[in-house]
């Protein structure tokens, strides 16, 4: 009788690795380490900033305001991250509230939500989130209100499911679904015109 084939280990992937990586800097981070919150900071800095000014509108100052209110609530929540969802996702949720905090901060009442349409079909960019819409597009994005504007941010840039989106924007999914349609409707008539001269 021949003894079983031995097999050698293979070898964790890039992706795997990466996310053992960054899983030690988080409970570094949690236990006080302002090193491994620095590496945490300087990973995860430019998507949401990039998150922030798509949702402000494209204000610099204000998306930069954000980005920092949101690495500062999350330096102090750090100790309570539970790991249920990543990192990446837990720091966006609260960079979206940090958003949305700061508009509600800035007008007395939100927009009604306008019914939903027949032709509620995706709305697709070229590229993905970190390669960003061409300049007419983001123009465009930075035109709408704000309401249209961050589903669209949420949903169509940065993949949301409309659950997912209407959760972190508070708001509920027929609600979330009559925005994008709305933002749907603006941005095709925006860039229409932009294209037309």
């Amino acid at each position: 009788m021949s003894p079983p084939p031995v097999t050698a280990p293979t070898a964790p992937d890039d992706a795997t690795l990466d996310a053992a990586l960054e899983s030690g800097w988080v409970v570094a981070a949690a236990r006080g380490d302002q090193r491994a919150f620095e590496r945490l900071y300087r990973r995860h800095a430019p998507r949401v900033h990039g998150l922030a000014l798509r949702m402000t509108g494209g204000d610099r100052a204000a998306a930069e305001d954000c980005m920092q209110e949101a690495f500062l609530a999350a330096w102090r929540a750090l100790p309570g991250f539970s790991g249920q969802a990543t990192f990446g996702t837990w720091l966006h949720r609260i960079a979206v509230n940090a958003v949305l905090m700061r508009e509600r901060r800035r007008r007395a009442r939100p927009e009604d939500p306008l019914p939903l349409g027949d032709d509620d079909e995706p709305l697709e960019f070229a590229g993905t989130v970190d390669a960003a819409p061409p300049l007419d597009v983001e123009a465009a994005l930075a035109g709408l209100p704000a309401g249209a504007r961050h589903v669209v941010v949420l949903h169509a840039l940065y993949g949301y499911s409309h659950e997912e989106t209407a959760g972190l924007l508070e708001v509920a999914v027929g609600t979330c679904k009559a925005q994008l349609h709305r933002a749907r409707r603006l941005l095709r008539e925006r860039l229409h015109l932009e294209g037309a001269h």
